[in-house]
């Protein structure tokens, strides 16, 4: 419940800055058009959700012929958490991960890497689908794609009022706030709503490793995977991330990019560390 209470809790500040923003920025009509923009954008990813991130990944249908024993560690992970048997797909990258994604557990995909295969162990593995599963239970597309409508819209408003001054010069209208206020939103309301979207992915995170390890029995074979990722990450050059790959970042399983310090306040996944150390709580 914890989770759930902060997502809810992030959500309210995301639409509280909006409305702020909206205020400040361009009054009721522009936060009208800014969401009306940002939505048509984002939900139209979520409608469509499993046929883009599978071929901007790459990724190809999983084959029971020759991948027999993920397609039954699966079979029996829905079979115990009630759910629907989500397409498979598998992409061919050395790079270890897995992610989930389609707009309803009806509509679910889930795809693993060959990287991710060749350095877990069975019950890692089966640890990790868990994870991907529980982000399918709890319709996390949905919520992700509510928060980044949302900070869309302010973003967008922020742009708008940017070019609008440079254009046209700022003035202040009846629901349009003051000049400092404006000035203020269009450089800090994109900036906190994008660290409140990231703060939504990384709960979204935790709520899925709580899910996978109930649903395996425990958190020790999902935190030994999250180590070997880890380690896999901390033994090769840092890994670059192509445009698609930033883009699908918040859908996989692990963050295989380096982030520190002021960074990880706009990373989509929680530390490692923090991971394991709930997950071994568990």
């Amino acid at each position: 419940m914890t989770q759930i209470f902060k997502t809810t809790l992030l959500l309210g500040l995301l639409t509280g800055l909006f409305m702020g923003a909206g205020y400040a920025l361009g009054g009721s009509s522009g936060a009208l058009i800014a969401l009306a923009m940002a939505a048509v954008m984002n939900f139209g990813m979520y409608w469509f959700s499993g046929s883009i991130v599978m071929k901007m990944q790459r990724a190809k249908p999983l084959k029971l012929s020759e991948y027999p024993e993920i397609v039954r560690m699966v079979e029996d992970l829905t079979q115990k958490d009630n759910l629907p048997m989500p397409k498979l797909y598998i992409v061919d990258t050395p790079i270890p991960n897995a992610f989930a994604t389609g707009r309803s557990p009806k509509h679910a995909a889930v795809a693993v890497t060959t990287g991710i295969m060749d350095i877990l162990s069975h019950d890692e593995l089966k640890a990790v689908l868990g994870h991907e599963l529980g982000h399918v239970k709890n319709r996390d597309m949905l919520v992700s794609t509510i928060a980044a409508t949302v900070a869309g819209a302010i973003t967008f408003m922020a742009e708008m009022a940017f070019w609008g001054g440079m254009l046209f010069g700022s003035n202040e209208d009846e629901d349009g706030g003051n000049i400092v206020g404006s000035i203020a939103m269009i450089i800090l309301a994109p900036i906190a709503a994008m660290l409140i979207q990231m703060a939504v992915s990384r709960s979204r995170e935790f709520l899925a490793d709580k899910h996978g390890a109930k649903l395996i029995g425990d958190g020790k074979d999902l935190a030994s995977a999250l180590q070997k990722l880890e380690n896999f990450k901390q033994h090769v050059e840092p890994i670059k991330p192509s445009p698609n790959q930033e883009a699908t970042a918040h859908l996989m399983f692990a963050n295989m990019f380096s982030t520190s310090g002021l960074a990880s306040l706009f990373s989509t996944h929680p530390s490692t560390q923090d991971r394991i150390k709930r997950l071994m709580r568990q």
